[in-house]
C-alpha cells in the first residue's frame, strides 16, 4: 500500500504524544497510536508501543490474527511495566489503530478511540468501534449521535495499551480489493471534523492531498487536541 501521513500538535497542547509510524518489510505495518498521561508520558508510551509492535512484527511473513494479538498483548506488557518504573510515566498509556499488510488480506489492530475508516467502492464507513465511554452509550442506544458529540465524557476511553496488565484488543481480518483506501486517525480528527466532511475530503482530494486537507479542517475546527492522519492506498 502507498502510505501518506500527517501528524500536528495542534492549536493548544504544548507537545505531540501521538506517534505515525509506517513500517515496510516482509509484511507492512501502519501505525497509529495516540499517547495520553502527564509530561510527556503519553508520547512515551505511544512511541514505545509503535518500537515493540515493530520490532515484533516487521520481518513476520505470514501475518495471522492471532500474533497481532500476542505483538498488541507485548507491547501493552513493556508500556504497563514502564510506567511503573518513574512518578512522572505513572498512569501513561496509548490508543492504537493500525495495519498489518499481507499479500492478500489486511489485519486491524484496535485499543481505544483512535480510528480505522474504508472507502471502498463508494462506499465509506468506520471498520473500529471507539473504546470510550460515549462508545459503549452510543451503542446500548442510550445517547443520540448528536448527544455523543457535546457529551461530557466523550474523551474518557475505556481501554488503552498499557494502562492495565492484561488488555483485551480488537483484530479485524479485511480481504484486500483494489482502489481500496484506508483512513487511520486520532481523535484529534474526529472530534474536530464531522465523517460527512471527512468522506468529503476524501473523495474530492487525490490522497496525498486529502491527508494535508483533513490536517487543515481540523486545525480550522479549532485544533483542541494533537491530530494525526495516515491515508493507505491500495493500488488499482
Amino acid at each position: 500500500m502507498r502510505a501518506y501521513s500527517v501528524t500536528h500538535p495542534g492549536l493548544v497542547r504544548p507537545q505531540n504524544e501521538d506517534t505515525v509510524r509506517v513500517v515496510e518489510g516482509l509484511c507492512g505495518l501502519y501505525m497509529l497510536a495516540d499517547g495520553m498521561g502527564g509530561h510527556l508520558a503519553g508520547e512515551v508510551a505511544s512511541q514505545m508501543t509503535c518500537d515493540v509492535l515493530e520490532e515484533v512484527l516487521r520481518d513476520c511473513a505470514v501475518p495471522t490474527p492471532t500474533r497481532l494479538e500476542k505483538a498488541i498483548e507485548s507491547a501493552n506488557t513493556a508500556v504497563f511495566e514502564k510506567q511503573k518504573t518513574s512518578a512522572d510515566l505513572h498512569g501513561m498509556g496509548t490508543t492504537l489503530t493500525m495495519l498489518w499488510e499481507s499479500d492478500d488480506h489486511v489485519f486491524v489492530g484496535h485499543v481505544g478511540d483512535s480510528r480505522a475508516y474504508l472507502l471502498r467502492e463508494g462506499k465509506f464507513r468506520q471498520m473500529t468501534e471507539d473504546h470510550s465511554m460515549v462508545g459503549e452509550l452510543l451503542r446500548s442506544g442510550a445517547i443520540s449521535p448528536e448527544q455523543a458529540k457535546t457529551h461530557p465524557y466523550r474523551n474518557v476511553i475505556t481501554r488503552a495499551v498499557g494502562t492495565d496488565e492484561s488488555l483485551k484488543c480488537d483484530v479485524l481480518r479485511v480481504l484486500k480489493m483494489r482502489g481500496d483506501l484506508w483512513l487511520l486517525c486520532s481523535d484529534g480528527l474526529t472530534d474536530m471534523v464531522s465523517d460527512t466532511d471527512i468522506e468529503k475530503t476524501l473523495r474530492e482530494y487525490a490522497p496525498a492531498q486529502a491527508a494535508n486537507r483533513l490536517v487543515e479542517l481540523a486545525l480550522a475546527g479549532g485544533g483542541k487536541d494533537n491530530v494525526s492522519v495516515m491515508l493507505l492506498e491500495v493500488e488499482a
